[in-house]
């Protein structure tokens, strides 16, 4: 199976610390983030991954260029534009495509424990079009999920906006937090946008009203979203 690992992003959360080098670069117990996750991936038995890279993308770039993760690892690069999740899977749908195998896709300040053959497992046995991992944590967005754990639309709890994408079954549903973790099959690249830049949220959201799109409910012992500067403090802790 083929992953992409979403790294292009600004970190502006991180503030100082992305000032002069990209998130992917922020160090945790003497690795940078995005070697935390292409080890995490070749240890579950991904064999190709995508890296998609924009800001300090030249420093990304020479990082991966420097080293042999033990796996096959290409860039696509966004350093011109940054396209959101769903153009960055865009773009890099060339190096990604497969007839049969479905995707992988891992949010680059994601640590956890989660089982990627687990998550796969689940995928292929729904059938269906995308599996969301997800957890039942503290946030103000989540993704709303009814019957057979199936998504049925998103609510922002501060501002109270919704999005609804099965009506019947939105009032009552698991209300359930997005990991940044998520698996999709080949079927989704002919289901996208013309636009070039589009959130995988928005996308899923939108197909969830014709297509299968699952949660799966992870309970692994570790999910820490270290693009916030208190849960990297916690993590940097945690590998000392």
């Amino acid at each position: 199976m083929k992953a992409i690992v979403f790294a292009a992003g600004l970190g502006t959360r991180l503030k100082e610390e992305t000032l002069n080098k990209p998130k992917a670069l922020v160090d945790i117990g003497g690795k940078p983030l995005l070697q935390h996750v292409l080890e995490k991936l070749k240890r579950e038995g991904i064999s190709e991954i995508v890296v998609n890279v924009h800001h300090f993308s030249n420093l990304v770039i020479d990082y991966l260029n420097r080293n042999d993760f033990g796996v096959k690892v290409q860039v696509s690069d966004e350093t011109n534009q940054l396209l959101d999740t769903g153009g960055g899977l865009k773009k890099a749908a060339p190096l990604l495509r497969s007839k049969s195998e479905p995707v992988l896709m891992y949010n680059v300040d994601v640590l956890s424990s989660i089982s990627i053959e687990d998550l796969y497992n689940d995928h292929v046995q729904s059938g269906g079009l995308a599996t969301l991992a997800v957890r039942n944590r503290e946030t103000h967005r989540y993704f709303k999920f009814g019957r057979d754990k199936r998504l049925v639309g998103w609510i922002n709890k501060k501002t109270g906006e919704k999005k609804i994408s099965i009506p019947d079954q939105f009032v009552g549903a698991a209300e359930m937090a997005f990991s940044g973790i998520h698996i999709a099959s080949p079927e989704l690249f002919k289901l996208m946008p013309e636009d070039d830049c589009f959130s995988m949220t928005s996308l899923y959201l939108d197909l969830a009203r014709n297509h299968l799109i699952r949660g799966y409910f992870d309970q692994s012992d570790l999910w820490m979203d270290v693009g916030k500067p208190e849960e990297l403090e916690k993590a940097r802790q945690m590998y000392r």
